[in-house]
């Protein structure tokens, strides 16, 4: 026992006034006499104490940034599986003092590290105060901060996925079980997403919500809306001023002005926007963007009404937009790779 207390703060780099709040942050509950004993109230003040000093960093290193842009980078930052991620690199989990049921495990849930750097959070909070959690957080969350920010999006692709798909086909995207393994305790999931009639590739993951943000990703990859760097996954907002989506761009403010003039119902619907897309300047008196202008107000004018009516306009013309794009029937969900 006195080991693990040693072992804990060499490798957090803190020397506690009080050992006794390191062995409460390291005893899991399936081991001790009662919950009290455990781990699980010094994990639920560290919680508090781990948000709260990410939102300082955030707020002071990004002092432009509005509340809802904040709030995406700490819920990425501060998320269960950041913290197991930060109890692996810190190799902490062998040091946790479990119960023989669960220490026959060959290889631990991710949670019991999560809930461990919450805990030792808690009790470095106790021990010495808002200072020494800071000083053992910031050198570990800056980077994390600052990778999400310069990512476009916090590691949750399911928001970026249901930006793209309520902008290009007015719709949200469906989450679709294909299949479930393993024991209740461990299930892990197969699912893909179905958006516009169109069913994309297939993940496996170890809960739904994983599988979840997996396969979003996959769509994103399949529709170019993301590149991948060795610094993580970007999202390609600049994709929407290249010239491929800036003619896409004139092509729908031009459809978009036609459609809602009730007159012109009957024309397909052409590609749509991305996110931030918009029109480039017309190429003569005969594109689209030309005729987009000649309607009132030009391509701006043109893209404010798209933003307002894409989404019935989308509806309306389902069947044409299906059928302008060439796509075929969705495949079958056997046939679609396993990751």
């Amino acid at each position: 026992m006195d080991d693990r207390i040693e072992q804990a703060q060499i490798r957090i780099g803190r020397r506690f006034n009080d050992p006794e709040l390191v062995r409460r942050a390291l005893t899991h509950a399936s081991i001790a006499d009662t919950r009290r004993d455990s781990n699980e109230r010094l994990e639920f003040l560290g919680d508090s104490v781990l948000g709260l000093v990410c939102c300082e960093r955030i707020y002071s290193l990004y002092p432009d940034l509005l509340e809802g842009e904040m709030t995406k980078i700490k819920s990425t930052v501060v998320s269960r599986q950041t913290c197991a991620a930060l109890a692996k690199q810190l190799s902490l989990e062998d040091l946790l003092i479990l119960g023989k049921g669960m220490a026959v495990h060959k290889v631990l849930p991710s949670s019991l590290g999560a809930a461990l750097i919450e805990s030792l959070v808690g009790a470095m909070y106790l021990d010495g105060g808002l200072d020494a959690a800071r000083s053992f957080l910031i050198p570990l969350l800056d980077p994390l901060i600052q990778k999400a920010f310069a990512s476009g999006h916090q590691e949750n692709f399911k928001s970026v996925l249901q930006q793209v798909a309520q902008l290009r086909y007015g719709e949200s995207p469906q989450y679709v079980v294909l299949d479930e393994k393993g024991p209740d305790h461990a299930k892990c999931f197969e699912l893909c997403v179905e958006l516009d009639g169109r069913r994309f590739e297939s993940c496996w993951g170890a809960s739904k919500k994983a599988a979840e943000q997996q396969a979003a990703l996959l769509a994103l990859r399949q529709l170019g809306v993301i590149t991948e760097t060795p610094q993580g996954v970007v999202v390609r907002f600049e994709v929407l001023h290249t010239e491929a989506e800036a003619s896409a761009g004139v092509e729908q403010g031009a459809s978009a002005a036609g459609l809602i003039d009730d007159s012109e119902h009957d024309q397909p619907s052409p590609e749509p926007f991305g996110i931030g897309g918009h029109p480039s300047e017309p190429s003569g008196p005969g594109s689209p963007s030309g005729s987009a202008q000649q309607r009132g107000g030009g391509s701006t004018k043109a893209t404010a009404k798209f933003a307002t009516k894409v989404g019935s306009v989308r509806r309306k013309s389902r069947s044409q937009t299906a059928e302008a794009r060439g796509e075929s029937e969705p495949p079958d969900p056997s046939q679609l790779p396993h990751q």
